[in-house]
């Protein structure tokens, strides 16, 4: 349904964004030695505000609060860092 296109259209559009940011760091790497401009700081925080952007709509069609979703994250990198556990990969670590 609409629902469904909705949530498909955001997620594919964060991870369209996504690979915009990655893709003008690359060249700031490939291109200017990793030397990072304050045209390139620009540059970046678009892509960056996009990224954003997706995530807050695709959080609210979820019916999740963007808040509720950095708070979340908030405690979950607490409590990695209180159990050393930072490094290393796995969700649920």
């Amino acid at each position: 349904g609409d629902e469904f296109k909705d949530l498909l259209h955001f997620v594919l559009g964060l991870s369209g964004e996504t690979g915009e940011v990655a893709e003008k760091f690359k060249k700031i790497i490939r291109d200017k030695n990793g030397v990072i401009s304050e045209e390139d700081k620009t540059e970046l925080s678009k892509e960056l505000g996009d990224v954003l952007w997706y995530i807050a709509v695709f959080s609210d069609a979820l019916g999740v609060p963007l808040e509720k979703v950095v708070d979340q994250n908030i405690k979950k990198l607490n409590s990695r860092q209180v159990r050393g556990a930072l490094d290393g990969s796995g969700d649920n670590r």
